[in-house]
């Protein structure tokens, strides 16, 4: 067995039925027992998070705003996942993988905001004073001493995933993006030399590993404060730019906005039929891709996202744990929406030309924009993505530490940034299909030790809620 086979073989255990139930289940039981807060407190969670993202925030030494913890967040969730991720997950599981993410992300805002809430709740100050949380903490915290091997599984699984989810897929797409958009302009600056960069793979992917890893570096060391002061201008940025864009897509295709709508609600039930042919999709295959995709994207249930929440200087955790309703909404509604229509769209007005079952990353979501925006869209894109996934590197190395932290202690987590710095240039030239199933795999091992903590602390996630509206004096 080679080790890509090894890699795939892993990557389908990690995400067989028990995975995919625990997050469903999970967050299906949470929805239930808040009485499905996140549509019924929907507006709420929206007024006090994106409605006062204008007011003046300040936080104090070792902490960030609530505006930065939700940007660090997103920074993560908002990355290749939403273009490369989102464009796969079609591709291989047909259009009815976008249906399942939904229904992923439906469930997942009601997750991820209890996972949110217990971190804040649990969360404790480090050596350094700063505050430090996620699912480690609150499995210690709130289920006691006997429970510690499940936060030490969790921070295993999570500090080896930061270098998949949140490095070599990042940087690879990157790398990807950017040759796609040299190419793209080689036929206006330089032809032959820029051309031949751009279509140097291992090349320009190299140049774009030694870049990142010295960004990264810069910044890491800065702490979470520096992290949180990149991400509050990059990310607002980074969205609005790559909305517009797939919207302008959209909008000169919008005659085949319904055809699109019908493929992907009949591509959920029945694959083939969507496509009005026999491609060997199958229904389990929709369903495992759309919600693992949707996972890596939103990453609600995966644990990762309430480590930058619980540095907040918000001291009510159900108030911050509105923020990771908005966060699930804002990344898999919005935006991998937008992509998926984008691309579906120009696949039905012939812009786009798609290998159904066989892999798909961002130059197919690079060929739907300049379908419809020429060289510039290849170029955007570039921007974008690249944007996208080094604001995800950052948040993923703040990730990495911290689980690595839990495990052998502050000086020591010294050593684990140097490794995750450098590995942005060994990931840059790794297969794509193997780097993307081995960040699914570790993915869906670490959200099972905070699945189950979740679920077992549902108990003080409820009290929470209660106790919030009634010293508001709202109506739960």
């Amino acid at each position: 067995m080679t080790l890509s086979d090894f890699i795939t073989k892993l990557d389908d255990i990690a995400w067989g039925s028990v995975v995919l139930c625990l997050l469903v289940g999970v967050g299906l039981i949470l929805s239930i027992s808040t009485k499905f807060l996140q549509f019924r407190k929907f507006g709420y969670a929206m007024r006090n998070t994106i409605g006062k993202v204008f007011k003046k925030q300040t936080a104090g030494k070792g902490e960030v705003t609530p505006l930065q913890a939700l940007t660090t967040a997103l920074a993560a969730t908002v990355g290749t996942g939403n273009i490369a991720g989102v464009t796969g997950a079609i591709v291989i599981g047909g259009p009815g993988a976008v249906f399942w993410m939904w229904i992923s992300a439906l469930v997942g805002m009601c997750t991820k905001f209890a996972e949110v809430t217990l971190a804040v709740h649990y969360r404790e100050r480090n050596d350094k004073g700063d505050w430090v949380g996620g699912p480690m903490y609150y499995i210690k915290n709130g289920l006691g001493k006997g429970f510690g091997w499940l936060s030490v599984l969790f921070c295993i699984f999570g500090s080896l995933a930061a270098f998949g989810i949140g490095n070599a897929t990042q940087v690879q797409s990157i790398g990807g993006s950017i040759g796609k958009a040299i190419d793209a302009l080689g036929g206006n600056v330089g032809a032959s030399t820029i051309h031949a960069l751009g279509s140097d793979f291992t090349l320009c992917n190299l140049i774009v590993g030694i870049i990142v890893a010295i960004i990264v570096a810069l910044v890491l060391f800065g702490g979470i404060k520096r992290i949180g002061s990149v991400t509050e201008k990059i990310v607002p940025v980074m969205a609005v730019v790559y909305i517009v864009s797939a919207l302008i897509v959209i909008l000169a295709n919008i005659s085949h906005i319904g055809k699109v709508f019908g493929m992907i609600f009949q591509g959920a039930f029945n694959a083939e039929a969507a496509l009005g042919g026999a491609f060997g999709i199958t229904i389990s295959t929709s369903i495992t891709k759309g919600i693992a995709r949707g996972c890596f994207s939103n990453e609600a249930g995966l644990g990762s996202a309430p480590m930058a929440h619980a540095a907040t200087s918000e001291t009510n955790p159900v108030k911050q744990g509105f923020f990771g309703i908005f966060e699930v909404f804002m990344d898999t509604i919005v935006i991998c929406t937008l992509t998926a229509l984008t691309v579906l769209c120009c696949y039905c007005s012939s812009g786009v030309a798609l290998e159904w079952g066989k892999g798909g990353g961002a130059e197919i979501v690079s060929t739907a924009l300049a379908s419809v925006m020429g060289g510039t869209g290849s170029v955007i894109l570039a921007l974008c993505l690249s944007l996208f996934a080094l604001s995800t590197v950052l948040s993923w190395s703040l990730y990495g530490t911290r689980c690595f932290e839990y495990l052998f202690g502050t000086k020591a987590s010294i050593g684990y940034k140097i490794v995750f710095i450098l590995f942005a240039i060994v990931g840059a030239t790794m297969s794509l299909n193997d780097a993307w199933n081995l960040a699914d795999a570790l993915n869906g091992f670490m959200a099972i030790p905070n699945l189950i903590a979740v679920l077992t602390l549902s108990p003080v996630i409820i009290k929470l809620v209660r106790e919030y509206f009634s010293q508001n004096r709202l109506k739960d």
